[in-house]
């Protein structure tokens, strides 16, 4: 399906991460020309089942798995050449053809191995300092984007510059150094053996730094693109354009559980300023949700079950939903559904519709709660706070609705769920104030039912 004036989604997480927008992504994009990836790094995850086959991808848009559609890495996304590199290898040899259809934004902030080291020392820091650790994956993510806020970040430009991309690095250096060993006691440190080859007792060395840089360019160079003119530019000729966001609203580093949130802003207005677009061409946003919540890593979480105790309805969703992280491997927390969470996902994203995904995991469990708002501080809210520490206090307002004992793995007809999943679905939307426009039934690609198509105009 293709419109003559062309139409634009943005995909968004409403939750904490983690919620199936990879699968959504790929299947969105059968309608779809483009897919832009606008912000995080490689500390995102999405896993894809496609003809059973499981496929993880960390920084390529899930669109790469469409053959002849164009995927493209946005500005807003900080960039390690070597899980690129990675990542582009993995897929060729499962027969993906990658490298003419991927397109780098040439003003990507590149994160290198001097990133991650300081993101592991930092957090060894708090934790010998008896501080409750941010839970981040340690792979440079808040280092680099610290970098490009200060205007002292390496581009994936410089990687057509030898000489400058060396100066540069020499100043990056001088500086981590510093930090490192004046300030964080690095010497101390654990690094691990994927960071044993550019230190030396606890210090960074520009040699192994620089050298693997650039041999990383010569495969790299010729992706590198103005990907905000070429987006302009398929806009123009009527393509479709997907925009795929990682991670989720309440890990917004602006409007999630500050500071237990990533480096970077995963609402949906990113998508333009991440891409080099306009706002205007932001046509439809869909907010990809569980039927249940899940987070990963350290702050509050107000509807959290005892997800570890087996026979709990939290075990259940832990276990039948295998929630573990993409990226890192680390157990999800579980918890009910939180509609009040939702109402500020809706808000600060401006959400056309919702997707549902993982309503077969609640198959089974007699009884479902809902979280329709909080007592804080003595006072009944029904929209979820800013910040950690109110939202700490915040003791969740539960709804309970019966469950359903039928089977819904793999339904693609919204009138073939039991009937206690259709009113769960309906609560859900009088909850939110935001329609349910797809339910996903499965990991895989195909289980899925749809009331409306995003890029079908209203």
């Amino acid at each position: 399906m293709k419109s003559t004036s062309g139409r634009n989604v943005v995909v968004v997480g409403s939750q904490w991460g983690d919620e199936g927008k990879g699968k959504l992504v790929d299947w969105l994009t059968e309608s779809a020309q483009g897919v832009v990836r606008f912000q995080g790094g490689h500390n995102a995850g999405h896993t894809l089942v496609i003809g059973g086959q499981r496929t993880a991808l960390h920084l390529i848009p899930s669109g790469i798995m469409r053959a002849g559609v164009t995927c493209y890495i946005g500005n807003g996304v900080v960039l390690s050449p070597a899980k690129l590199l990675e990542e582009i290898a993995e897929l060729e040899k499962a027969g993906v053809q990658v490298r003419q259809r991927l397109r780098v934004s040439e003003a990507c902030p590149l994160i290198l191995p001097l990133h991650a080291a300081l993101d592991v020392a930092r957090e060894a820091a708090r934790e010998q300092g008896g501080s409750e650790k941010i839970g981040t994956t340690g792979r440079g993510i808040g280092p680099a984007y610290e970098d490009k806020v200060a205007r002292r970040a390496l581009r994936a430009q410089d990687l057509r510059h030898p000489d400058r991309f060396a100066a540069k690095l020499r100043e990056l250096l001088h500086l981590y150094n510093f930090i490192l060993t004046g300030l964080l006691n690095s010497r101390q440190h654990p690094f691990g053996p994927a960071l044993a080859p550019y230190m030396k007792d606890g210090e960074l060395l520009f040699e192994p730094i620089y050298a693997e840089a650039m041999q990383q360019a010569e495969a790299i160079r010729p992706m590198l693109a103005d990907v905000s003119r070429e987006l302009n530019e398929a806009h123009l000729r009527g393509d479709n354009l997907l925009f795929e966001g990682a991670q989720g609203t309440l890990l917004d580093v602006d409007h999630g559980t500050y500071p237990f949130v990533t480096s970077s802003n995963c609402v949906a207005g990113n998508a333009a300023a991440g891409a080099g677009i306009g706002p205007g061409l932001l046509h439809y946003v869909l907010g990809i949700t569980k039927a249940y919540c899940t987070r990963v890593g350290g702050g509050p979480f107000p509807t959290e079950l005892e997800w570890e105790k087996e026979g709990t309805p939290g075990w259940h969703m832990s276990t039948v939903g295998a929630e573990r992280g993409v990226t890192t491997g680390r157990p999800r927390r579980c918890g009910w559904f939180d509609a009040a969470l939702l109402k500020r996902s809706a808000q600060v994203n401006g959400l056309s519709g919702l997707c549902i995904t993982k309503l077969d995991v609640l198959d089974g469990l007699p009884e479902l709660k809902l979280c329709v708002g909080y007592e804080l501080d003595g006072r009944h809210i029904d929209l979820l706070p800013l910040g950690a520490d109110d939202i700490a206090r915040c003791k969740p307002v539960y709804e309970t609705l019966e469950g359903w004992s039928d089977s819904t793995v793999g339904l693609t007809e919204y009138d073939k769920l039991p009937i206690n999943a259709r009113l769960y679905l309906q609560r859900i939307e009088h909850a939110t104030g935001v329609p349910i426009h797809l339910i996903s039934t499965s990991p895989d690609r195909d289980h899925t039912i749809m009331t409306r198509h995003p890029f079908l105009a209203p």
